[in-house]
């Protein structure tokens, strides 16, 4: 008995920056760019400033920054405050099917290092990966969430891995602390389904959840000890007694399952990426043009469509209903010939010409698209004239399959600060990305904060 859990407690504790291979730190110094991207370009997206001006108004101890706006508060809550930024635009890292690991676990880390009162970027890296990799490994499948948000279910685990790494909890405590991070697991893709804001809520959620609880593990608050293999324990209750052990110990800290994060090209769901890569190739490379399109049809896997196929509808949170959404994508790619950050505002949403082409557009849900993986799709494109074409692919860019170069990587956090409300002086991104090329000889990671303070 215990023994899961045992093992995962001295992972967490035991793994020093030696011990992360090389290609894993280098994974992570881009999930780290693209997380403080994202939160640049999302500080000012709705509801972030709702959430930072709740931060300011209920005061309390100032011991971690909120990043971008400026200001104090107690860790947990700028770990939730940045949280929410960071995932605002839905261009973090993600990993298949639907967990945000690096826009709770970096704001969390981030958070706890200023309330430790300091801490080196090798030991911040270390702790990030470790989260990340913990994270990677308690992650379910599409059966097994049938519906549950998975950033919400596996991902409190990453950031209170992290958290505790870094405020140096002893193996009681950081056993505890993932015990009390179980407890805080939940969330529903409902969030998505019906485009509301609290999809980015969700993640400052996960984001202070990691603070608070290696926070309360650190003054003696306990967990359910048997948090994983109990028998309601997580294997049990989210894993539905499908999952083994053997999934998360298999490897651990000898490989890295990191290498799974997803980058996403495209600043939408990631169930969105394929399509709009898919029309855009087409469009490049059979010259369609959007007036010439009688109508489009993409065929995928139930869980796809469940998320991101259905009808679109501007609603209330016109955003949030257009990232999550292949009929928008599609139209707007077909209208604009890309897909920019720009493209989710909600001008360009309610545009009539998107808004008459996305009703061209329909998604088919097909259960033997399952056996092809998580990422296929099938698009056949009806021009005016009787003409088809026909294109299928299996994995989409940024996946593991097809990873982001480091130029696009580059592309992306520039694009990011680009279109910060905020406007980020040329100086200060250079700046950001040689802090986050070198955050391995950086003493104190807190040199990262003011560089993330923008007027």
């Amino acid at each position: 008995m215990m023994e899961t859990e045992r093992r995962v407690v001295d992972f967490v504790r035991g793994t020093a920056f030696g011990d992360v291979p090389p290609s894993a730190v280098e994974l992570i110094k881009k999930q780290v760019l693209a997380v403080l991207g994202t939160t640049v370009a999302g500080a000012s997206a709705d509801g972030c400033e709702a959430v930072v001006n709740m931060a300011k108004e209920i005061g309390g101890a100032p011991e971690a920054s909120i990043l971008v706006h400026g200001g104090k508060v107690p860790a947990q809550q700028a770990a939730f405050v940045n949280g929410v930024m960071a995932r605002a635009l839905d261009f973090c890292d993600a990993l298949a099917p639907g967990a945000h690991i690096g826009s709770a676990a970096i704001p969390a880390a981030l958070a706890a290092s200023e309330l430790a009162g300091g801490c080196s970027g090798k030991d911040f890296l270390t702790a990030v990966a470790v989260g990340c990799e913990l994270a990677v490994r308690l992650n379910l499948g599409e059966p097994e969430y049938d519906g549950f948000d998975p950033t919400g279910v596996a991902v409190p685990f990453a950031s209170t891995a992290a958290a505790a790494k870094i405020l140096r909890l002893s193996e009681k405590e950081t056993w505890n602390a993932l015990a009390l991070a179980f407890n805080k697991c939940g969330a529903s893709f409902q969030a998505n389904v019906d485009g509301s804001l609290a999809v980015r809520v969700i993640e400052g959620w996960v984001a202070e959840s990691g603070v608070t609880c290696a926070r309360l593990a650190g003054r003696g608050i306990t967990g359910p000890v048997n948090f994983l293999d109990g028998v309601y324990g997580y294997f049990h209750l989210f894993g539905r007694d499908r999952v083994s052990p053997e999934k998360v110990l298999s490897g651990l800290g000898a490989t890295y399952e990191v290498r799974k994060l997803v980058f996403k090209k495209y600043p939408s769901c990631g169930l969105t990426q394929g399509s709009t890569d898919v029309i855009l190739g087409l469009m490049a490379d059979e010259g369609i043009e959007s007036g010439d399109v009688e109508r489009v049809e993409i065929t995928v896997p139930p869980y796809t469509y469940k998320l991101v196929g259905h009808p679109f509808q501007v609603g209330s949170n016109p955003k949030v209903n257009a990232q999550f959404s292949i009929r928008y994508c599609v139209a707007s790619a077909l209208l604009r010939k890309g897909s920019k950050l720009a493209y989710f505002e909600e001008a360009m949403i309610r545009d009539p010409e998107v808004l008459r082409l996305a009703e061209k557009v329909e998604v088919i849900s097909e259960a033997d698209m399952e056996k092809r993986g998580h990422t296929p799709l099938d698009m056949r494109v009806l021009m005016k004239s009787g003409k088809e074409h026909l294109k299928s692919i299996d994995f989409v860019p940024g996946f593991p399959e097809k990873p982001l170069s480091g130029e696009e990587h580059m592309q992306r956090f520039r694009d990011c600060l680009g279109f910060a409300a905020k406007p980020v002086p040329e100086k200060q991104a250079d700046a950001i990305i040689r802090a986050v090329d070198g955050l391995d000889a950086m003493d104190d990671v807190r040199g990262l904060v003011p560089l993330l303070l923008l007027g």
